[in-house]
């Protein structure tokens, strides 16, 4: 079969391929983008409820995990949320940003930006470069051999097909979501051509518990509220959510991302209010016949309350209970021991922690230190950002950076 020639192949035609594509497109490259998906971009599709929380006004480098962690700053700073947002905006979409949850009380701004239509905006915002380019997206096409030419540049077989061209930019992303057509080819196309692999495992994902506790959990399933839980030094402040099968909500995928198997989740279900022991002390000679389950009931649903306090304290006046007992109780509403089994894995996890090893790339460029011509860019790198909009913006960031530094060569 003769092959087919680009200037540029994309390998990957999820938030950071297609808007590489875009850009090498609008700049007049000729490019295809190969994606082994039946559809492009279907984790932008479903992110945010269908919404697609495409960026955060606050995103810096301090909201990324990796074991380079300066590797970001580069990219960050040369594209940022309000370039991105410039992007949204010129296209008509409208958009809005998320308020605290209520009754939270956290006031705070916090920058996570999503569509007030639909996240298939963003979708046709990132495919319109192309399609007024007439450039290809291979899509429903397995990488099925990546090679590199003897005169330079590279050849992708797909589906049969053949494609080459003097640059290669591999952005495939992780291991999350394979229903999704996730998959570890990226990471084989770099380990064939020399590169390190951080290693891969979920992030942004829900606990699992087993036991009692998971017993526990499924009959509060459904129950949501704002809580402080840290994992040793590392602590967020957001919702969690019982299930029947652990716990999950904002404050447990943040967590998950420095979680390692048998520690222990602290957390406080009175975030924001002083040491149960004193202030109920004190509460002791004033309002002695308050029931505690009602002093909890006001700030916690009245079955968590319960299940923390358990009925017979709970039905106890302030003034019967022995000032041991408060101490006890200042441990379960304050810190409470959460042991995880495990995570719900790759299954449903947002993104991929891990991945290759960015020492071996250029921050600025995102072109491989190995192999002239290889570019890598997105989730496939070891880059991870915090839950709320700080993936897409790595997408964004590092796709512009790969692309800008292309298309500076001219067309091959």
């Amino acid at each position: 079969m003769t092959p087919r020639r680009f200037d540029t192949l994309v390998l990957g035609a999820g938030a950071a391929g297609l808007f590489c594509a875009g850009r090498l497109a609008q700049a007049g490259q000729q490019v295809a983008v190969i994606d082994q998906a039946r559809k492009p971009a279907e984790k932008v599709r479903i992110s945010g409820g269908g919404r697609c929380n495409f960026t955060n006004r606050f995103s810096t480098h301090a909201n990324f995990l990796s074991a380079n962690p300066k590797f970001c700053i580069s990219a960050l700073k040369r594209f940022t949320p309000a370039d991105f947002i410039a992007l949204v905006e010129a296209a008509g979409i409208a958009y809005h940003e998320k308020s605290p949850a209520l009754g939270s009380g956290d006031e705070r701004a916090l920058g996570q930006l999503f569509c007030d239509g639909s996240a298939l905006e963003i979708i046709a915002m990132l495919l319109e470069p192309l399609r007024q380019a007439g450039s290809e997206i291979a899509l429903s096409s397995p990488i099925e051999d990546v090679a590199a030419l003897p005169e330079g540049g590279f050849a992708v077989t797909a589906s049969g097909q053949v494609y080459q061209a003097a640059r290669l930019v591999v952005a495939t992303g992780g291991k999350s979501i394979p229903k999704m057509g996730a998959s570890s080819i990226g990471y084989q196309i770099g380990a064939q051509f020399g590169h390190s692999l951080i290693e891969p495992r979920p992030g942004l994902v829900p606990f699992t518990l087993q036991g009692a506790l998971l017993d526990d959990c499924k009959a509060l399933a459904g129950v949501a509220v704002n809580v402080e839980a840290k994992v040793g030094k590392t602590r967020f402040e957001e919702g969690l959510l019982f299930t029947h099968r652990g716990v999950s909500g904002p404050v447990v995928l943040q967590l998950s991302s420095y979680w390692r198997e048998g520690q222990a989740v602290s957390v406080n279900f009175l975030p924001g209010q002083p040491p149960v022991f004193e202030a109920w002390r004190a509460l002791k000679h004033s309002q002695g016949k308050r029931r505690a389950l009602d002093i909890v009931c006001e700030t916690l649903p009245k079955a968590l309350a319960l299940w923390l306090l358990g009925e017979p304290l709970a039905a106890k006046n302030l003034a019967d209970i022995p000032d041991k007992a408060l101490g006890q109780l200042e441990e379960r509403l304050q810190r409470f021991s959460l042991l995880p089994s495990g995570t719900e894995g790759y299954r449903t996890a947002e993104v991929t922690l891990g991945g290759l090893d960015t020492r071996q790339v250029s921050s600025q460029s995102f072109e491989s230190l190995l192999h002239p011509g290889l570019y890598f860019i997105g989730e496939v790198l070891d880059v991870t950002g915090h839950l709320g909009g700080h993936n897409f913006q790595w997408a964004w960031a590092s796709a512009a950076a790969a692309a800008d530094a292309i298309a500076q060569q001219g067309p091959s």
